[in-house]
Formats: structure tokens, C-alpha cells, sequence
């Protein structure tokens, strides 16, 4: 089956985008897999990282949408953003898990974990299986390193509160990939 790159409007609400990037298959120089978990962050959300405005590390958030937004969490973890809406708007969506599915054994090594769930079930694992680091910060998403191709097949997507933060836990925007065995934590 030939894939083709995907078309995703990331200048739509940062909600719509988070459910549409489920089934999509996302690389950086060549290694990654299916996206089975996302979660959406706008400047209006108190969990967002541009709630309270502009900052030199949140810059990219504000920059034009299709970029990549990283940042590194609890000082040891880069998590990858992609940024949606219009320009200055600040708006983001997390990608918190793939389905391992080209570069495997090079994650494996990144990781230091053999098992196959283990290697991006979670942001900062994705973050370290990808190879991510400050330096995508910013980088559009439809040029090298970065590689997006459309979903291969049909999927179903379910939803539920974010999770891992301690602001706005109640909001639905968590996205996930119905059944797959790669998400952080179940819905």
C-alpha cells in the first residue's frame, strides 16, 4: 500500500487536530509509527503553556501553525507539540504515543527497553524513542526531519480528560486510537 502525505488544516482549533492526527503516521528521519494518543492545549486552557502569553520558551507556540513546539519536561524529557491555529494564537497539540512501527531497533537503543509497548507509550518516552530534541524546536512539520503520511486505513477515536497535568484535568481532550495497546494509560 502506497501512503501518501497527509493533508491536516493545522490551522483549525487545536481539539479538531488533536482528533484528526489519530492514524496518522508520524517520523522523525525515518523512525516512528502510528499516532494513537494525542492531547490538545489552547491559550485560553490554564494547562497550556501559553495561558499566560508569550515567553521565549513557548515562542514557537505563537509562530505559524505546522511547526513543531518542544519543550523539555521535569528537566530530563522532550515532548513533542505540533502547533495549530492561526499565527500568534497559541495553540498546541501534544502527541503523547505511537505504535512503533520503522526504526524499531533504534528506539530500542534510545530507550534502552526491548519491550515493544514500553518504547513511545507516553510523551517523554515518544520524546527519547524519536530522537527529539531542542533542536526540532520550531521546524515545520512537512519537511525533514519530519515526515507525516496519511492514516492507511479508517480508524475510530475515543476521548477523555488530559491527564498528567494538575489544571483543567476535567477537559475532553484527550484523543486515542480505539483498542490500541500503545497508549500511555487506557481510557
Amino acid at each position: 500500500m502506497e501512503n501518501t502525505h497527509v493533508t491536516i488544516d493545522f490551522a483549525a482549533p487545536s481539539d479538531q487536530v488533536a482528533r484528526q492526527l489519530i492514524g496518522t503516521l508520524l517520523f522523525v528521519d525515518g523512525v516512528g509509527g502510528r499516532i494513537v494518543e494525542t492531547e490538545a492545549y489552547d491559550r485560553d486552557d490554564p494547562a497550556s503553556h501559553t495561558f499566560n502569553g508569550q515567553t521565549p520558551r513557548n515562542a514557537a507556540m505563537f509562530g505559524p501553525p505546522g511547526h513543531a513546539y518542544v519543550y523539555l519536561s521535569y528537566g530530563m524529557h522532550w515532548c513533542l507539540n505540533f502547533v495549530c491555529r492561526e499565527e500568534g494564537h497559541g495553540a498546541g497539540v501534544l502527541i503523547r504515543a505511537i505504535e512503533p512501527m520503522t526504526g524499531i531497533d533504534i528506539m530500542r537503543a534510545r530507550r534502552g527497553v526491548q519491550e515493544l509497548r514500553q518504547l513511545c507509550s507516553g510523551p517523554g518516552k515518544l520524546g527519547q524513542a524519536l530522537g527529539i530534541s531542542r533542536a526540532h524546536y520550531g521546524l515545520a512539520l512537512d519537511a525533514p526531519p519530519f515526515a507525516l503520511e496519511a492514516a492507511p486505513e479508517a480508524v475510530t477515536v475515543v476521548a477523555g480528560p488530559r491527564i498528567g497535568i494538575s489544571k483543567a484535568q476535567e477537559t475532553v481532550w484527550r484523543f486515542g486510537l480505539q483498542g490500541s495497546r500503545f497508549l500511555s494509560k487506557p481510557f
